[in-house]
């Protein structure tokens, strides 16, 4: 190569060397400050895309979870309400039993139905009160079978994302009980025979009310059941996010170390490149 003033190929290249490694020494150090492999998209542009999904995705079932506790939350509101109405249908039941034996006057069964009518009202207004965040469970709206649904999976399918509830109406009415409802076997037990009537329609009753908490505790179980498997899903899909984001710590340190030394040669030889002109200048003199 020829000793030349005009032209310093040797540092021009020594530059350009000194430039990559500068670059590269520049996205390690940011790779081991964020702990994260990709940080841009020109670092992994296809990695990139894939792990904001993951992302998308963990974020979404996080939530998913939280909406599936809620209505375990809900559902536990309505069961506690309901076991509330099994102590009133239970007294009311007693109070029937006392008033189909014949040692009561008519007077005595009058009042005994006070209370019973006073049960059957109560029944209803727990039915009517019970809400939770200003929805009302038990007083028939959530009836429909698409009145409330509970969505906690990362789509919209019927079958995988979500779970319809239904909760039947539980006023005394609806069970057929108490003067609210139809003149039925329930209507009274203001007559020994309409106390004997009203046993076989509490039974009735009872049998409504078990069918629905039944089923209220089934759901709340599949809900359970739902919980535990979105964590699994969310810490599956972390772990699967982590091997494409995540930084491996030990080979970028080792990358890091590499290119801190060529960095630091190549300081060294364009030092080395920008003093060979002075070589030139001694020959001229």
């Amino acid at each position: 190569m020829s000793l030349v003033i005009n032209n310093n190929t040797m540092a021009n290249s020594a530059a350009q060397h000194l430039n990559d490694a500068y670059g590269a020494l520049g996205s390690s150090t940011e790779k081991m400050s964020s702990g994260l492999r990709i940080n841009s998209s020109a670092d992994d542009a296809a990695g990139l895309a894939v792990r904001e999904l993951m992302r998308s995705d963990i974020s979404t079932l996080s939530q998913g979870v939280k909406n599936a506790n809620d209505g375990i939350s809900m559902i536990q509101t309505a069961d506690g309400a309901l076991s509330v109405v099994d102590e009133k249908l239970i007294r009311m039941k007693e109070l029937a039993e006392q008033a189909a034996t014949g040692t009561y006057t008519s007077d005595q069964r009058a009042l005994i139905d006070q209370e019973y009518q006073a049960m059957a009202s109560e029944i209803t207004r727990i039915a009517s009160a019970t809400d939770f965040n200003g929805i009302h469970l038990l007083n028939g709206n959530l009836s429909s079978d698409t009145a409330m649904v509970i969505h906690f999976g990362t789509g919209n399918d019927s079958a995988e994302d979500k779970y319809n509830v239904k909760i039947g109406n539980c006023t005394a009415s609806s069970l057929g009980i108490g003067n609210a409802s139809a003149k039925n076997a329930g209507y009274t037990v203001s007559t020994q025979v309409q106390a004997q009537a009203a046993l076989e329609a509490l039974d009735q009753a009872i049998t409504s009310k078990d069918k629905i908490r039944a089923n209220l505790g089934a759901l709340e179980n599949r809900l359970d059941a739902t919980i535990s498997n979105l964590e699994t899903q969310g810490t599956n899909l972390q772990s699967a996010e982590s091997q494409i984001s995540d930084v491996d710590v030990a080979t970028e340190m080792t990358n890091y170390s590499k290119q801190q030394v060529i960095t630091q040669a190549g300081v060294a030889m364009l030092s080395q490149a920008n003093s060979l002109p002075q070589m030139a200048l001694q020959l001229i003199s």
